[in-house]
């Protein structure tokens, strides 16, 4: 018996890239996931702390309070009060805040 003539069969370089272009194609794009914190709520803070701007804070129970945030982190707000003693304010407690108008 003769050994047959065996040739190797290889798909040119032009055709193994479509091959995968097209498998690319089918597969779903996978989904950006968005930032756990955008730190918008401390770039606002830092804000009002270098303005000195006066605020409004309105707690849950409905209860206001003014005054200048002097410091914050992660979880209060040190409210500073002209002729009052400072405040030490949970976030959570407050309901929302807002700038002094006048």
């Amino acid at each position: 018996m003769e050994p047959a003539n065996r040739r190797l069969i290889r798909p040119s370089l032009v055709e193994a890239k479509e091959q995968m272009n097209a498998a690319n194609r089918r597969v779903a794009p996978k989904k950006i996931v968005p930032p756990e914190q955008t730190n918008a709520e401390n770039f606002y803070y830092l804000k009002q702390m270098q303005a000195k701007t006066p605020m409004v804070f309105v707690l849950q129970d409905g209860e206001t309070f003014e005054g200048i945030i002097e410091w914050y982190d992660k979880n209060c707000l040190k409210v500073h009060r002209d002729g009052q003693p400072n405040l030490l304010l949970y976030k959570l407690s407050i309901k929302y805040l807002y700038k002094v108008s006048g």
